[in-house]
């Protein structure tokens, strides 16, 4: 069976021409386009078809890819998000990553890297190239600079050890010895210091700074 797909993009002749290129790809289908992340949430809300992987625009009206990322990851944290744009600056790469950004690519990339970069997606659940990983990596050292000024306490280094597992929040809560509400307040003050939005966020930032060791 093909993996499903979704293509969120304000400009409809490029979605169109997107959905040709993947509809001749082996193992995956485009089953409908949206243009923006409103047009999205109503038609997944409308048809139930929820897809396997979403190749997300970022400059959109109405709701653009990073809302439309973070909405993603909080209501739909089973769908891969792909990146898709013309924007390749450190800051859209850092903040889709953040929102739950699982890869980014960029729109002039070859149908055929394309597909190898949805077929790693889909095995391996993230896939960045070459030059989004030094991107990701270059930002390193700021990581650590915010961690450095931010009071993380003991138990709020705990919780991110364990952001970067499969458990769920409850069962979290029972490695800690303490209340899913609890756990849920070492994620809340823990995205207010970092700044962050997402679990995607913190297990980042818990790899990169040493805590999911």
């Amino acid at each position: 069976m093909k993996k499903t797909i979704v293509i969120v993009d304000d400009h409809v002749l490029i979605a169109k021409a997107l959905e040709g290129i993947i509809d001749n790809f082996n193992e995956f289908e485009v089953i409908y386009v949206c243009e923006n992340g409103k047009d999205l949430i109503q038609k997944l809300e409308d048809n139930g078809k929820v897809p396997d992987i979403i190749l997300l625009d970022i400059s959109m009206p109405i709701m653009d890819g990073f809302e439309t990322a973070a909405w993603l990851t909080q209501n739909h944290p089973e769908i891969k998000v792909m990146a898709l744009s013309m924007q390749g600056d450190d800051n859209s790469v850092i903040k889709m990553i953040k929102n739950g950004a699982k890869g980014y690519l960029l729109k002039n990339t070859h149908p055929k890297d394309l597909e190898t970069a949805l077929i790693k997606l889909n095995s391996d659940g993230f896939f960045y190239p070459e030059w989004a990983s030094k991107i990701i990596f270059s930002n390193l050292n700021k990581d650590k600079e915010t961690e450095s000024t931010v009071r993380i306490s003991d138990r709020e280094r705990e919780f991110l050890k364990y952001t970067v597992t499969e458990l769920s929040y409850k069962e979290i809560a029972d490695r800690m010895c303490c209340s899913p509400r609890t756990v849920e307040s070492y994620r809340d003050q823990l995205c207010d210091k970092l700044d962050l939005k997402t679990r995607v966020g913190l297990a980042v930032f818990a790899i990169k700074n040493g805590f999911a060791g």
